[in-house]
């Protein structure tokens, strides 16, 4: 079986020993983020004479690498992080795929690495999940289980001189996860990294790639220890304005009802989740403001009563309540400490388009299959 795809054509070998059905939905019963795989993997090959070329579905598989293959040494590396929704008419799609394409793109070209067409990008999700549409999980009593699809591309050119490598892999694998919040949604307690930063203008903030989130363990274990669940950033040059979370961005909501976010600097990562939540809160009436928001204003507001929330985004938990913020020399909360109704609000909205339980007005879902 192949199908044609911008000059590539897309070989799908089937895996002999997939998964039963009963496995699947063992796995199903009790969905843990990242710690199952599919029984299928896309794989593509690029390098600098030949271009794009031997674009596979594959048996899931370890990657056979040289020792000395660039992602190794110098940290060539991006990803993407998206879902695939099973409706209640059994189609499945995803949310907003040419908004990942083009971030991908972008992250591509910070690392020096080659960019993949739209449609390529977008052919090997449909590929991938058509191959292994089984594991697409029926939403479920809480209507948020979903299949997690992480495209990735590595440096692979087996060299040790610091320049950008010749070859890259291009591949996507998939895991079946549930709610981010088993337990049901609750407000989260946030650490100030007061020692450590994500990112510095011209570094590669607005990249997804795994060096930002490798810089953030540290700061994050560190706040683990102080007994928090997240770490917030601020900004590398003054050490005074907020950035976002590890892997989030953020939302500060006032009583008159105005949302204010941290404006994209060049050290944020600009998140599919933070556009939509943007565009669907003025559409409820929201005056939404983009503007550096400092660590201060977060402090004295949360105090005074004036800011009545705060949330973080991002495509694994959606939305997440921000209870408490936590600093070396004190603490605050928000609000009165639980789910405030802005982001409740919000986060229903998502879900629901991005399950197929009201009309997508805004063309933002994508067939997969």
């Amino acid at each position: 079986m192949s199908t044609q795809t911008t000059g590539l054509e897309f070989v799908v070998e089937a895996r002999h020993d997939r998964a039963s059905a009963e496995h699947i939905a063992r796995v199903h019963a009790e969905p843990t983020f990242g710690a199952a795989f599919t029984d299928h993997m896309v794989r593509i090959e690029w390098d600098r004479d030949r271009g794009w070329h031997d674009a596979r579905v594959t048996p899931y598989a370890p990657i056979s690498l040289d020792p000395s293959a660039s992602v190794f040494h110098y940290g060539q590396e991006i990803f993407e992080g998206m879902k695939a929704y099973r409706h209640e008419d059994g189609s499945v799609w995803t949310f907003r795929p040419e908004l990942n394409a083009a971030r991908f793109n972008r992250s591509a070209a910070r690392l020096a690495l080659p960019q993949l067409p739209e449609e390529v990008f977008l052919q090997s999700l449909r590929e991938m999940v058509q191959a292994d549409k089984a594991w697409v999980p029926e939403p479920g009593e809480g209507g948020e289980n979903s299949l997690y699809l992480r495209p990735f591309m590595i440096a692979t050119e087996p060299a040790l001189g610091v320049r950008p490598s010749n070859s890259a892999l291009y591949c996507i694998i998939a895991s079946p996860v549930g709610p981010y919040f088993p337990t049901g949604l609750k407000p989260v307690s946030i650490w100030v990294s007061e020692d450590y930063v994500r990112a510095a203008p011209g570094g590669t903030g607005t990249a997804k790639c795994g060096g930002n989130y490798a810089a953030s363990l540290a700061p994050m274990a560190e706040g683990l220890e102080q007994g928090c669940d997240q770490v917030v950033f601020l900004d590398a040059v003054e050490r005074t304005w907020v950035e976002e979370l590890g892997g989030m961005n953020l939302f500060f909501v006032y009583k008159d009802g105005t949302i204010v976010t941290p404006e994209l600097t060049g050290t944020i990562l600009e998140g599919v989740t933070r556009s939509s939540i943007i565009e669907l809160a003025r559409e409820r009436g929201h005056t939404v403001v983009e503007r550096r928001y400092a660590l201060e204003e977060w402090k004295r507001d949360a105090e005074s009563g004036d800011l009545a929330e705060v949330f973080a985004c991002g495509t694994a938990a959606v939305i997440t309540p921000v209870g408490t913020l936590v600093w070396r020399t004190g603490r605050v909360e928000v609000g009165d400490g639980g789910v405030g109704e802005v982001a409740a609000g919000l986060r229903q909205a998502l879900l629901d388009i991005q399950y197929g339980r009201v009309e997508d007005t805004r063309g933002w879902l994508y067939r997969l299959a």
